[in-house]
Parts: structure tokens; sequence; C-alpha cells
């Protein structure tokens, strides 16, 4: 990507400021975390245990052990216990299973979801697949009464995140995206700063995010005789076995996510909406421009955006920018060259008292979690929503989507209804609509 795709000032003040890896000492009182949220019926009593499945482990082979790693967080809470693993990877289903005890805990193993959804005693899932097979399998243990911890970005496409809410709702189901960073208290005072005015009139955020690669052809091999590679391409477009197509690097292929703008953007965006306040809503326009990879006839290279720079615009005019320059985090831009950054490891402001000094009483306050997956348990027991709800999960990865859509159809502009959830005029508004769904493989459906 050329310097010019950076707009004047995009990073100014990034050097200089305030910074602290804590929290104020005001944010961190019981008092100011206080929260209200509605109650429904109870489903499992406090005493009862919860019996937890894991769809898609990850493995140490192939560096990505995202669903492991989120069932070994959830199954170290009181109350839960790990009865079932599936992987379509036999090393890593057979390595997931011994972390959680293997035969002499009595762990089941299985290599299709569809046997572990059927068991009437297990009562939720984590879904650590990769991307494209995040809707269909949530789908299913939904209607199946599981409740669901679903990894980042939790569709593939638009139009399966708008079909999920309507399932979760229907079924009543406790539904947690692993947007974990709503779960970090760093990221939740800066949200509640910006919603709270400390910026006066908030005009840009800017996301952050790390730019992908540029890689291929790549030689197409034999698969693995541990793999079972027609199920990992499920509802995907059939393709060669080439192993950097799997495992991790699955997230630089459209066929099966949607590379950073994606990955991270399901984070950072997620972020932005908060602090924007958007958790239902979305933009009414979006423009890109991206670096992206030449087209490969092989089908056997990358083919997510290498460098991009797109600009959402909202309703009452605050733009925010996904930008794959600039440290990893996100700016909120104010008045009078005021900012606050917020990333995993520090928050900062342009002044010191626009972190310091406490908020009033009258505060608006967001969601108190301090631990995603006990959060998840939490509400599976008290049948509350989790910070994370299907809802928002849906609509912070609808920015990302929008924003490759826009860079698959080769930048410009286009306009988009947040409400009915579809791309409205200009002359490639058919072709983005298109895009918003794609046929599923092999009779696969939600």
């Amino acid at each position: 990507m050329s310097q010019s795709m950076t707009r004047r000032g995009l990073l100014a003040g990034a050097t200089t400021g305030f910074f602290m890896t804590g929290l104020p000492a005001w944010a961190e009182s019981a008092e100011f975390q206080e929260q209200t949220i509605p109650t429904p019926r109870r489903t499992i009593g406090p005493n009862d245990k919860i019996r937890m499945g894991l769809i898609g482990a990850g493995g140490s082979k192939g560096g990505f052990r995202q669903g492991l790693g989120d069932m070994r967080g959830i199954g170290s809470k009181a109350g839960v216990e790990v009865v079932a693993v599936c992987d379509v990877d036999l090393t890593h289903l057979e390595e997931a299973a011994n972390v959680f005890g293997g035969a002499a805990k009595g762990i089941a193993k299985y290599v299709d979801f569809r046997y572990l959804l059927d068991r009437q005693d297990i009562d939720a899932v984590v879904i650590g697949t990769p991307d494209h097979w995040h809707a269909i399998v949530a789908s299913m243990a939904m209607k199946a009464g599981k409740d669901v911890y679903c990894e980042k970005p939790m569709t593939l496409k638009l139009a399966e995140g708008k079909e999920l809410v309507k399932i979760a709702r229907k079924q009543n189901t406790v539904f947690q995206t692993g947007s974990q960073q709503r779960s970090d208290a760093r990221f939740r005072l800066a949200c509640e700063l910006v919603r709270n005015g400390r910026l006066g009139k908030l005009k840009k955020v800017v996301a952050h995010l790390p730019g992908g690669r540029e890689q291929g052809p790549f030689e197409v091999q034999p698969v693995p005789e541990d793999l079972l590679y027609d199920m990992w391409q499920g509802p995907a477009p059939e393709r060669p076995y080439v192993k950097d197509r799997v495992h991790g690097n699955f997230r630089y292929w459209f066929e099966y996510s949607g590379g950073m703008m994606t990955d991270w953007g399901a984070h950072h965006l997620d972020i932005s909406q908060w602090g924007l306040g958007r958790d239902g809503d979305g933009p009414v326009k979006v423009s890109a421009k991206a670096t992206v990879p030449k087209e490969d006839p092989t089908l056997c290279s990358y083919t997510t955006a290498v460098n991009f720079e797109v600009t959402y615009t909202y309703a009452d005019g605050v733009e925010l920018i996904a930008s794959s320059q600039g440290e990893n985090g996100v700016h909120f831009y104010g008045e009078n060259g005021s900012w606050i950054f917020v990333s995993r490891g520090r928050i900062g402001a342009s002044d010191e008292k626009l972190i310091t000094e406490p908020l009033p009483a009258n505060a608006k306050r967001l969601y108190v979690s301090n631990n995603h997956h006990q959060n998840f348990v939490d509400c599976i027991r008290s049948r509350q929503r989790p910070i994370c709800d299907v809802e928002i999960g849906h609509r912070s990865v609808s920015v990302c989507h929008l924003g490759n859509i826009c860079i698959r159809l080769g930048g410009g502009e286009l306009l988009w209804n947040p409400k009915k959830e579809e791309f409205v005029g200009g002359e490639k508004m058919k072709e983005a609509n298109a895009l918003r769904s794609y046929r599923y493989r092999g009779g696969w459906t939600l």
C-alpha cells in the first residue's frame, strides 16, 4: 500500500500523550462497576454441572489453538465439565481429548459434530472451527438446544449473522461471541469515557489492524492421512489441498475467512462500534482502497487483502476507519485535538486528565465482564445475555464484511441500510447484495 493511502494526520499524537497499562483507581472501584441487567428465568440450577462439548479444537502442529484455549478457559470454571471433543484432524482430536483427561475421564471423541450435538446430556458447546463452519455449526447447535460460545468472527457472510440472531432468539440461546476484548477493563473504560463525552463531540475512530499476506501459488499436495479434508472444506467450494489452506492459514482465503479485516477487525471494529454506541446499528456508507493479491487461475494463492484503508460513515457523520497501518489498537478522536487510544496492553490519551478524572455518578455505565469465559458460564445459569451476545457479534462482524465486499468490488463507495441490512443505490448495488451470502456445497444449510 502506498503512503498516500494513509490520511494526513492519521497517527498524529500516537507517540505523545499519557499512557498507562492499568486503570485509574476510580475506574476499579466496585461502585463504578455496578451494572443492572435484567435476569430472565434460570434453566440450570446453581449446583448442576454444565456439561460441555468442543467442536474444532485446533492443535500444536497448525499453530492455531483457539478452540482448545477457549475450552480450557471455560472448562476450568467451577461447575463445568468437559465431556466431548470433535475435530476433523485426528491428531488435533487426540491432543484435545488428552488435555481434558482422555479415556480415563471418559472424554468422547468425534470427527462429525452432528453426533456430538445429538447427545442430550451436553448443555453447551464451544465452536473453534475455521470461520466458514461457524454459522452452520452454531445454527445446528442452537436447534439442538445447546448454548453456544462461538469464536470470532461469528460468520463468513452477512446473511448468516442475521439468521443466527433469529434462531438464537427463538431458541432462547445463551450465545457468547469470542470477541474477548469486551471483557477487558481497559477497552470498557475507553468506551465509557467516549460514550460519556470525555472527548467532546466525537469526530473520528481509527481501528489499526495488521496487514495481510500475499503468498502463493502453493504446491498441491496429497491430503495428510490424519485430516478429513472433505469434511474440513464442508460448505466451502471444493479446492485442491495445499497445507497453507488449512489450520491457522485459513484466514487468508475468502473461501474460509476474510483476512485481517475479519480476524482482527472482529476485535477492533467491535470495540469501535461499542464506543460509538452502535451495537444494534451500522454505517450508512462504506468506501475502500486496498492492495489485493494478483488473481491466481490455479486457485492456490492467498486471496484476502494485503493492505487496506476502509472508511465507514455513520448517519451522524462520524467516520470509522479500518487501516492496516499504525499501532495495533483503537484511536478515538474528539474535539480540539483530543484523543483516547486503547489496545490490549495499554490505554492512553492526549491529556492525562481524560483518563484519571472520574466520571460523574450519573455517567452511562457499560456491561461489566472481567472474564469472557466466566461471563458465558454465569449467563448459562442465569439466562442473561452475555456481554458479546449474538446480535452484537453479528453487527460487529457486519462492519468487517461490508469492508471486504467493498474491497472485492474494487473499492469506491457503497451505500448501506443498516436497518434492512442491504445495499441501496449505486451501480454496484446488485453485485454487493449478492456477496452477502453464498451457495453452500454438499447440501449444508442453516
